[in-house]
């Protein structure tokens, strides 16, 4: 419990170190670049996780890091590691840049594969989701709970952008909406939190990398969701990078009602 209690004052320490950077940037004039893969990425990202993986690096030099912007040979340390931080500094970043303050820091530590530390950050808003490794959920310091709902006509259904799904996906994608109450669109990791407060009740996502995911399976989980690919499967944390589908739900009935649509 003493290990436990340490890497969540790290978390909360990393999280505190990227807000102080990124909040001077958001709603300011910006150079965007744009990365191999046509996402953008500021200045904001970039110096986020250099100061997070500094302090990892001297609190835990023994750790793994695998961070979104530094992911290749020179940004990995320690990759057989026991355990493994994920660095997300700004996820949706597109958000931040159209001054939009619904993105958030997300910082996952794994141990052998399984993430079980997940801080999501919203530095703007003032708000950090916490899925803690003596098994809460709680933002800002209060537990969180998913929603009852069990039945996909009264669920409610996000993801970021059905732009995102190749054909075949989008078209399993559109079987699931239409069975949901209501389905929205455009908030990256912020719908996941909301899934965490039971105010959202199924997220799904395709292409992710690890560091997109690891840290919101704590907070989910802990607050009793459930998530998975949209085969059932758990998702895997060791170093792949790529998560091809994500489908997260309030609880188990209702996780399997959408695998039923998904794979219908």
């Amino acid at each position: 419990m003493e290990q436990a209690g340490h890497y969540l004052a790290l978390a909360n320490r990393l999280a505190d170190a990227a807000g102080e950077i990124i909040r001077p940037h958001f709603r300011a004039d910006l150079d965007i670049e744009i990365k191999a893969d046509e996402s953008p990425v500021t200045i904001a990202d970039r110096d986020a996780e250099r100061a997070m993986r500094a302090i990892i690096e001297a609190e835990c030099p023994d750790h793994g890091i695998l961070g979104e912007e530094f992911p290749g040979k020179d940004g990995a340390k320690n990759e057989g590691g026991e355990w493994r931080w994920y660095l997300d500094p700004i996820d949706g970043t597109k958000l931040f840049i159209t001054g939009i303050p619904l993105f958030g820091t997300l910082i996952a530590l794994a141990h052998n594969g399984k993430p079980v530390l997940g801080v999501m950050d919203q530095p703007i808003n003032g708000e950090r989701w916490v899925g803690a490794m003596d098994g809460s959920a709680t933002c800002n310091g209060a537990a969180i709970k998913t929603s009852t709902k069990e039945n996909l006509d009264e669920a409610i259904l996000f993801t970021t952008s059905i732009g995102y799904y190749d054909p075949d996906q989008a078209q399993t994608f559109e079987r699931l909406s239409a069975a949901t109450k209501l389905t929205r669109q455009g908030t990256d990791c912020y719908a996941f939190a909301m899934l965490a407060m039971g105010f959202v009740d199924i997220v799904t996502e395709t292409n992710f990398n690890e560091w997109d995911i690891a840290a919101l399976v704590p907070i989910i989980e802990n607050a009793g969701g459930v998530v998975t690919d949209w085969q059932g499967a758990p998702l895997r944390f060791d170093g792949q990078i790529s998560i091809e589908t994500t489908v997260a739900a309030a609880n188990p009935t209702l996780h399997a009602k959408a695998l039923e649509a998904l794979q219908d």
